[in-house]
């Protein structure tokens, strides 16, 4: 593990264990938001781009936070562009899931498919979930563009794999949509 992923590691497990509150303060909330964006950031790059056993679990967990967190915006938020990105988002992300599962189970039948989120992203699910009604389009715009700024390193890095020429394929196949969420949200942010 490189210093830069023991640095954000460590940082994570600091901002994390924030989480354990109820409700946290929304600076607590904004910098494990930012801590969990290094970490995932690096752990796309390092980790998981480069083996099936890395790739398989970030790809499904990816998706299932896109879901998740598209779901709570159309819940919470008004805004219209908000709400239409989280619509996209949510029709892409589910397509992507279910496509991306026999072929995981077919590729990497030794690796297991996760059905729940991991610490880190249930942590921007439930910073989501507590964040103020005036905070909530920029605290959902911010973790868009660093989720899918991660899904974009991943899946760029994954899709060249010659051990699992379908995984690598599905790779390939998301990005132009990881793409175009991600170039929304930072125009909806800008817009901010």
């Amino acid at each position: 593990m490189t210093r830069l992923a023991f640095a954000a590691v460590s940082l994570a497990a600091l901002t994390l264990a924030a989480c354990q509150q109820e409700q946290s303060p929304p600076a607590v909330d904004a910098a494990q938001d930012k801590a969990a964006a290094v970490v995932g950031q690096t752990s796309a790059a390092t980790m998981g781009a480069n083996t099936v056993m890395g790739y398989v679990p970030n790809a499904a967990m990816g998706d299932m936070y896109e879901i998740q967190a598209a779901e709570i915006a159309l819940e919470k938020s008004q805004n219209a562009g908000v709400r239409e990105l989280a619509t996209m988002i949510r029709t892409d992300h589910t397509a992507a899931s279910e496509m991306f599962k026999p072929i995981a189970q077919r590729e990497a039948a030794d690796t297991a498919i996760p059905t729940a989120l991991d610490e880190r992203r249930q942590g921007l699910i439930d910073n989501l979930r507590s964040a103020a009604p005036g905070d909530f389009d920029r605290v959902w715009l911010d973790q868009q563009v660093a989720a899918h700024n991660e899904a974009l390193t991943l899946h760029r890095g994954f899709s060249d794999n010659t051990d699992a020429p379908g995984l690598a394929g599905h790779a390939r196949n998301v990005v132009p949509k990881i793409e175009a969420h991600l170039q929304q949200a930072e125009r909806l942010r800008g817009a901010m």
